[in-house]
């Protein structure tokens, strides 16, 4: 839904007719859109956007005008069928969980509608939209301020901003793969146990758990690796992977070359403090960022963690022995660096995976910005831990199309 907000401006003037908004929650197998893409159909008929190019967008646009005649909220399951070739599926092979979810604009009453509005009138801007697939009545929530500080859920917090999505026993566990999505970006759906409330009586029958879409507006989060050598170029391939957007940064123009780092998105030749500080002053560096400096020269080295450290940064890791990390820590004391500046200081870099080679250096730094990422700064292996792992994933029918109409809460 977030994605057509601009282009449904024109809906939402009050009077105008109702529509009701597909959205791609759960995708498996091949399948030709990722979760977050929306298609809007009108009551007389007219469409906005698209889901799979082509194959389901019939039964999507039957199932948007059941969805506006009922007003209530459903999910509908496209798979691939062997057995009748005109079945409605992803010839693809894949299948798709679609929610469909009413809108009636102009309508305070409407969350959904006041959300669009809100989202139109606001125009561009980081922006996150928050939903929920397990009921029948319609929802939206949308948070503005994304800009929080990294472990911390952006916006104005879970209290405020999920209260009227989930009962307070599931907030908690809400509020953390909520917050995960949007340091993230992107779309995805979040699952929590429904959770029992304080002084509330836990009777210990099963409940559905609680499901959210969480549908992000923000660019991907930045990664800026420091120094052009071979640990650079590995650890340049394992963040790609991650979805950041990663930038190598070194002054020796001869080592700083393009060709030898294809997948960064951008190779800058620069002294990596000078250029930190361009970015910082310009609002490129936000609370999502990572910095690796990797440079092993202290004339790099120093005045770039000086000035790293000093920002609201996510991450800060520099390489090196336990010797030249004492070596780089006194001289950042002798710079003025205080002591709860230096504790933010990943180094040596990564986690203790005896790892040797570029790329097995490279797992572990991923592995520690990923633990860093969601507080886990003491990780274990998960095979000396009990509990659960995550939130429980629900599977998707791969060869039908099937309906479901969620309960009421």
């Amino acid at each position: 839904m977030l994605t057509l907000a601009d282009q449904l401006a024109e809906w939402l003037v009050p009077g105008a007719e109702p529509f009701a908004v597909a959205t791609v929650v759960g995708a498996s197998g091949s399948v030709p859109r990722p979760v977050g893409t929306a298609m809007a159909v009108r009551a007389d008929g007219a469409v906005i956007g698209s889901l799979s190019g082509g194959c389901v967008e019939a039964a999507v646009h039957a199932a948007a005008l059941d969805a506006i005649a009922v007003g209530e909220c459903h999910r509908e399951t496209f798979g691939y069928s062997d057995d009748d070739a005109f079945a409605v599926g992803l010839t693809c092979g894949g299948s798709l969980e679609v929610h469909v979810q009413p809108v009636r604009p102009g309508d305070e009453g409407d969350p959904a509608a006041v959300a669009l509005a809100r989202l139109a009138a606001a125009g561009g801007g980081s922006a996150a939209l928050v939903r929920r697939l397990d009921v029948a009545r319609p929802t939206a929530v949308v948070l503005r301020d994304l800009s929080g500080p990294a472990g911390s859920m952006p916006g104005a917090g879970p209290d405020s901003s999920l209260r009227g999505l989930v009962d307070d026993g599931a907030l908690p566990a809400v509020s953390a793969q909520v917050a995960a999505v949007l340091r993230a970006g992107g779309a995805a759906t979040v699952h929590a146990a429904p959770g029992v409330p304080d002084g509330a009586c836990d009777d210990g029958a099963p409940e559905e758990p609680v499901t959210l879409l969480v549908e992000t507006r923000l660019p991907p989060p930045r990664f800026v690796v420091v120094g052009a050598n071979d640990f650079a170029g590995a650890l340049v391939r394992a963040v790609h992977l991650l979805g950041y957007r990663v930038t190598l940064v070194d002054a020796r123009e001869v080592f700083a070359a393009p060709r030898r780092f294809p997948q960064a998105d951008e190779v800058v030749v620069d002294w990596p403090d000078r250029y930190l500080a361009a970015e910082a002053a310009a609002g490129r560096l936000d609370a999502r960022t990572a910095v690796a400096v990797l440079t092993h020269d202290v004339k790099f080295d120093v005045p770039t963690l000086r000035l790293a450290l000093g920002l609201p940064l996510a991450y800060v890791g520099a390489m090196g022995s336990r010797r030249s990390h004492a070596q780089r820590i006194q001289a950042l004391r002798d710079e003025g660096v205080t002591p709860d500046l230096l504790a933010r200081l990943r180094s040596p870099i990564g986690l203790d995976l005896g790892a040797v080679t570029p790329e097995e250096v490279a797992v572990s730094v991923v592995a520690e910005l990923v633990a860093v990422r969601y507080g886990r700064d003491a990780a274990v292996p998960l095979s000396r831990t009990d509990g659960p792992l995550h939130a429980a994933r629900g599977t998707i029918p791969g060869t039908t199309r099937s309906k479901e109409r969620p309960r009421w809460t």
